[in-house]
């Protein structure tokens, strides 16, 4: 059983890149975009008109995304194409204060869409540079820091009038990856940190539910403040990219690797497909907040995007209301939605 989240039925079947509206005059910032979806979204993004910052732990690999993102681009849009490339490392505590700061005071005209898509899966038991858990700390701790030290820059970009991405009315959109996989999670509040007991797969799945109990929180809040904000989250179902080999290439499993890489190969969609829903969730004009995309297919793992259910425990607004403040006083960071 699922509970249902804010939804709006697509305009129609099969939605593509294709069907991004003009973005042109908007700002994004996408985590993690040196590969994989994150490459993808920020590709599309400023393919259709945005000015896009990837935000990436490796500078060179970033530049080397960049340049990839403009060859790519039609003649026309690559010459009025604006793509830069900062460092952001999500487990530091430290790099995403620095991150956020120069962003904020080189872009005073503010921030529309943050893609919150950087992440980590079934990894080996690690610690950040603030001592959490790799996972935790990475895909939900660090984003809901970036995301509330961005948030001066997401507010100063609204303007009045209904939603429409590009047109007169228009509202700042907190785009975060979960996974279908948040329905394996359990917030363990009495153990967030894996210390007593570490699974790499439940503490996986912690974090991307924690992705949705943010998403759900963060909309209240603005609703609440009547904050011109609209958070949603995203999953990309079954997607082929080398997230799923990481894990087994820090436990220094060749055998896991290979396997991994085999079902990549044989049942994975493209990531040109799981990066989809992201696209939609940011940019599809008149989407409510707290909708949750993910893929159409069976099972939500491949196909076109699309509003889709969350479990029961992504939608437990105690929950949420736990984990908005035990991430304040982890992070130190707190949300002044005005």
């Amino acid at each position: 059983m699922t509970a249902a989240s804010s939804m709006k039925s697509p305009k129609k079947s099969g939605w593509t890149a294709a069907d991004i509206p003009d973005l042109r005059g908007r700002t994004a910032i996408v985590t993690g975009a040196n590969s994989g979806l994150g490459f993808v979204t920020a590709s599309e993004l400023a393919g259709h008109g945005a000015s896009v910052t990837l935000a990436v732990r490796d500078l060179a690999r970033g530049e080397d995304a960049a340049r990839r993102i403009l060859a790519g681009l039609p003649a026309g849009r690559a010459a009025d194409a604006a793509v830069q490339v900062r460092v952001l490392d999500l487990s530091s505590l430290a790099s995403v204060r620095a991150f956020a700061s120069a962003w904020l005071a080189a872009h005073p005209g503010g921030l529309d869409i943050l893609v919150n898509n950087a992440g980590v899966m079934n990894v080996p038991e690690r610690r950040t540079a603030d001592g959490f858990e790799l996972q935790f700390g990475t895909n939900h701790l660090g984003h809901f820091a970036l995301t509330g030290l961005l948030l001066p820059g997401l507010l100063s970009r609204a303007v009045a009038g209904t939603d429409t991405v590009g047109g007169a009315g228009r509202k700042a959109r907190v785009v975060t990856l979960s996974s279908a996989l948040h329905r394996r999670g359990r917030m363990d509040f009495d153990d967030l940190m894996g210390e007593q007991k570490y699974k790499p797969w439940a503490a996986y799945g912690q974090s991307k539910l924690a992705n949705l109990l943010f998403t759900s929180e963060l909309q209240r809040r603005a609703d609440a403040a009547g904050a011109p904000l609209l958070a949603l989250a995203a999953h990309p179902g079954y997607a082929r990219t080398n997230l799923q080999s990481v894990g087994a290439s820090m436990r220094g499993s060749g055998f896991e690797r290979r396997l991994t890489e085999l079902a990549n190969r044989v049942l994975a969609q493209p990531a040109e497909m799981g990066a989809l829903p992201s696209l939609y969730a940011a940019t599809e004009p008149g989407l409510g907040g707290n909708t949750f995309v993910g893929p159409d297919g069976f099972g939500e793992q491949h196909g076109h995007p699309h509003p889709v259910g969350r479990s029961e425990r992504a939608a437990n607004r105690a929950d949420a209301l736990r984990l908005w403040s035990e991430s304040e006083r982890l992070t130190g960071v707190t949300f002044d939605l005005g």
